[in-house]
């Protein structure tokens, strides 16, 4: 069983490691509006055909009404700023920026759940802070001339919303792949919403729904299905959600040798102070 364990987090690590590569090559086609719905609705039909095959659809009425604001935060709204971010950053700014929300939660949890905050967290925040800063100036403290605000702010709001998003989540006691699948099935309705009254929005064309659909499988379905695999069948659940640092440092190297973005050593050495502060902050 440990064994069937690390293979599901593996395969869940392969994919969200080609996602920021995947990103970018699909924004050259599709702009993010456009993204958001081809992915989503992509998304949804995988989650589906799990229920489907699981025989779970008599779990879906139940406490579906939550989904109204879990499905609004995730996938549309985080999906939303999370794409333009990408849009107008280079991957291997956007993608460890985007990875601070661990810190996040743990500071919410705080102000929303009542939970103690230790100065080892004050320490964790500032040495992911400190990787933020040099992921951010390229190593040049500097120089922040050459960097685009809105970008980063976008890449840093994305990480708030999940952050949101996964504490909201983690009130809500149905089973995950049912909240899963009505939490994309609502995004799906607020994306479409948002399209009909927004002047953004374009259909694409046939061909450039590829890379849409990449994301939508290899993003938003199946990793999580693998992951949640994983932890069921897990011996040690911490070791499994540990596995999962190693994502965006895998990530880099999609995005240096298919992007061909330059990954700067600044890039590497901001991202394991990111890490670095996650798992301080995590540990108890």
């Amino acid at each position: 069983m440990a064994k069937k364990a690390y293979f599901y987090a593996f395969l869940t690590i392969f994919c969200w490691s080609t996602v920021a590569t995947a990103f970018k090559i699909a924004l050259r086609y599709l702009n993010h509006y456009q993204l958001l719905f081809v992915s989503t609705l992509t998304a949804v039909i995988i989650q589906f055909l799990f229920i489907f095959f699981q025989n779970n659809f008599s779990l879906i009425k139940k406490g579906i009404n939550k989904s109204f604001l879990l499905g609004f935060l995730n996938p549309f709204l985080y999906y939303l700023v999370l794409f333009k971010a990408y849009s107008i950053l280079p991957a291997q700014l956007a993608q460890p920026l985007n990875f601070t929300w661990p810190i996040i939660l743990t500071f919410f949890t705080a102000i929303f759940l009542k939970e103690k905050i230790r100065p080892i967290n004050f320490l964790a925040l500032s040495i992911s802070f400190g990787g933020v800063l040099i992921i951010t100036s390229y190593g040049n403290f500097l120089n922040f001339q050459n960097i685009n605000i809105l970008g980063v702010i976008l890449a840093l709001s994305s990480s708030v919303v999940w952050a949101t998003y996964w504490l909201l989540n983690l009130q809500d006691k149905r089973k995950e792949e049912v909240k899963l699948f009505t939490n994309f099935l609502f995004g799906l309705v607020y994306v479409i919403f948002f399209f009909l009254i927004s002047k953004n929005f374009s259909f694409p064309k046939f061909n450039y729904f590829l890379g849409g659909i990449y994301v939508g499988i290899f993003e938003m379905g199946l990793p999580f299905f693998f992951f949640l695999k994983a932890l069921k069948i897990a011996e040690n659940k911490a070791k499994i959600n540990n596995l999962i640092y190693l994502t965006p440092f895998l990530s880099l190297i999609f995005i240096n040798f298919v992007l061909r973005e330059k990954v700067y050593f600044s890039t590497l050495i901001g991202l394991f102070l990111i890490i670095l502060g996650i798992i301080i902050q995590s540990e108890r």
